[in-house]
């Protein structure tokens, strides 16, 4: 990660961490491991200072319309009594974190409108993330206020900030997956995202080297 995403960051958490104190004061405040494994990526452009918005969404497009097909086939295949689910990261992913710091956070367009069809065809989402839990809150109302259906949302204890991001991510998949349900993809931005299997596919949307992790 570059020094300007840092930067970029650390001021995404003080405006979420400033929302979270907004949000608690109000009264009426918003109270089967799968096998084989598909990793579906788009060629990274090459690193440069800042990233182009423009080309963020082409290349987030692109990624989004190679899993679509994929999901539209595999919800309608479901069998009896599956529990289908996607599992996603947040930070440029889900949410466009690095393009502006106004809370909440805009949705990444390309990644919500596959996430709505999901929904609306019976698929569960979780959202895995990096965040700290003292922002748990502010991240589950701006997932929510976009328009994300949450059914479960990972975030970092004080002894996840200690452990490697990819194997904290791996244990959450597993967790969802002792609840029964399957993992049908695995969507995020980073291979902390993605590597360690329990998911049925991957897609992994493109971090410039990571500039954008």
């Amino acid at each position: 990660m570059t020094r300007g995403t840092w930067t970029r960051r650390i001021a995404m958490t003080a405006v979420a961490t400033a929302a979270a104190w907004a949000l608690a004061v109000p009264a009426g405040a918003q109270a089967a491991t799968a096998t084989g494994t598909s990793t579906s990526t788009v060629a990274a452009a090459a690193a440069a200072e800042d990233v182009d918005y423009a080309t963020w969404q082409t290349d987030c497009q692109a990624v989004m319309n190679e899993a679509l097909p994929y999901l539209k086939q595999r919800i309608a295949a479901a069998k009896p009594g599956e529990k289908q689910a996607i599992v996603f990261d947040i930070d440029n992913t889900t949410l466009e974190t690095d393009f502006g710091f106004s809370y909440p956070q805009p949705a990444n367009k390309p990644v919500l409108d596959v996430a709505t069809y999901a929904q609306e065809h019976g698929v569960s989402l979780f959202f895995v993330t990096a965040r700290p839990g003292i922002i748990s809150g502010v991240t589950d109302y701006n997932l929510k206020h976009v328009g994300y259906k949450v059914s479960g949302l990972y975030v970092r204890g004080f002894l996840d900030l200690f452990k490697d991001v990819a194997a904290y991510k791996t244990a959450q998949r597993v967790t969802i997956e002792n609840k029964g349900y399957t993992i049908i993809a695995n969507v995020g931005n980073s291979a902390t995202d993605l590597s360690g299997g329990h998911a049925e596919k991957t897609y992994k949307l493109p971090d410039y080297d990571g500039q954008l992790s």
